[in-house]
C-alpha cells in the first residue's frame, strides 16, 4: 500500500459514492489505475464494506442508542476475542471496541425504545460467563458520526453596517 492507495481510501472514507472517474481526477491517475487500485483493496479485505451515514433523528424511526460498557475476566489462550465474537453475533450490537481504561469492551447498541435496549443487556449481556460489570449510556441526541455532522450549520446573519 503506497500514498496514492492512502489517498483513496481517506477520499473513499469520506464519500464512497464517488466514481473512479472522480477519484482519479482527485489522486491524478486514470480511471482504469483508480478501478485497479480500489478492487485490490477490496480484495485484500482493507475495503470491507460501503455504507451510508444516516441521521436517524431525521428519519424518524424512534430508535434508541446506547453505549453499554462491559468488565469482562478474559479467557485464557483467548483474552477477549471468544466473548467479543459471542457479543458481535446480536443483531442489536453496531460496534464493538476492545477498549482501555476502567471498562474492557465497548458497545454500540440499538433498540425500539429504552426498555428493548434494557431488556437485551439484562436478558443477553449481564448473564454471560466472564461479564463481571455493566454500565449503560442511552445516547440523547448525536452531532456527529464517522467524521459527518448531523445538524444543519446555521448561517450566521450578517448584521448592516452603516456610518
Amino acid at each position: 500500500m503506497d500514498e496514492k492507495d492512502l489517498e483513496i481510501l481517506r477520499i473513499l472514507e469520506d464519500n464512497s459514492r464517488l466514481s473512479a472517474q472522480e477519484i482519479g481526477m482527485m489522486t491524478c491517475l486514470t480511471t482504469v489505475e483508480t478501478e485497479s487500485r480500489i478492487q485490490a483493496l477490496e480484495t485484500a479485505g482493507v475495503i470491507r464494506k460501503y455504507s451510508a451515514v444516516i441521521n436517524w433523528e431525521l428519519a424518524g424511526n424512534g430508535e434508541v442508542s446506547s453505549i453499554i460498557e462491559l468488565k469482562v475476566s478474559p479467557e485464557r489462550d483467548y483474552g477477549y476475542d471468544r466473548i467479543a465474537e459471542r457479543l458481535s453475533r446480536f443483531r442489536q450490537v453496531k460496534s464493538l471496541r476492545l477498549m482501555t481504561g476502567t471498562y474492557d469492551l465497548q458497545l454500540l447498541v440499538t433498540g425500539r425504545n429504552m426498555q428493548e435496549v434494557s431488556r437485551f443487556v439484562s436478558e443477553h449481556v449481564a448473564p454471560m460467563d466472564r461479564i463481571r460489570e455493566t454500565a449503560t449510556h442511552i445516547i440523547m441526541k448525536s452531532y456527529k458520526e464517522n467524521g459527518n455532522m448531523l445538524f444543519e450549520q446555521q448561517e450566521t446573519e450578517r448584521l448592516p453596517y452603516s456610518f
